[in-house]
């Protein structure tokens, strides 16, 4: 997937920045990709650096292409100080997608003045249609304080339902296994 600028979805593209996104069953399905995945072999070759998140999911509602690839069957309870990784992922509306962009600006301008934010990236599959936000956070009630009580934001997620912007979106939270790379500073301390 392509990725904005800023770190957030952005009208801007960064070429030179991408993401993958997998899910796996289990490890050993990843290690085998990874060992023999022509896909590996290209992002190793041409990439300068790189990093992993490991991720398990812990809540997830809503759909990406009409399935919910992150599903899980007991909701998981995050502790008070555990980091909370957090993908939010759209498909809006070809009709509302001049006013959604409108509305990105104040929002981006100002993500990562958030306390307890640590790193977030902004992807898509469909340039400015399919957009997701990965946003790592130091704990959730940090995230929460940014996505609910934000003045910005809690305006936003009020117009994104009632001039429904999007025909689709899924909402996924995740505990972070690990990492792999060239990680971040603010994700690795």
């Amino acid at each position: 997937m392509g990725s904005g600028k800023n770190g957030t979805f952005d009208i801007q593209p960064d070429l030179e920045q991408w993401a993958y996104m997998w899910v796996w069953e289990n490890e050993e399905d990843y290690a085998r990709f990874k060992e023999k995945s022509w896909i590996m072999k290209y992002i190793q070759k041409y990439s300068t650096t790189n990093f992993t998140l490991f991720l398990q999911p812990k809540q997830s509602h809503g759909l990406w292409d009409k399935r919910n690839p992150f599903e899980v069957e007991n909701k998981g309870i995050f502790t008070e100080n555990e980091t909370i990784i957090v993908l939010t992922r759209a498909s809006i509306r070809i009709q509302k997608a001049a006013d959604f962009w409108r509305n990105v600006p104040e929002i981006a301008k100002n993500f990562a003045q958030n306390e307890g934010f640590l790193y977030s990236i902004g992807v898509g599959e469909m340039p400015f249609f399919k957009q997701a936000t990965l946003s790592v956070w130091k704990n959730e009630n940090s995230m929460k304080a940014f996505a609910y009580r934000k003045n910005e934001h809690a305006e936003v997620i009020k117009k994104t339902r009632s001039q429904k912007w999007y025909s689709e979106e899924l909402f996924a939270r995740f505990s972070l296994l690990g990492y792999s790379g060239n990680v971040p500073v603010s994700i690795s301390e």
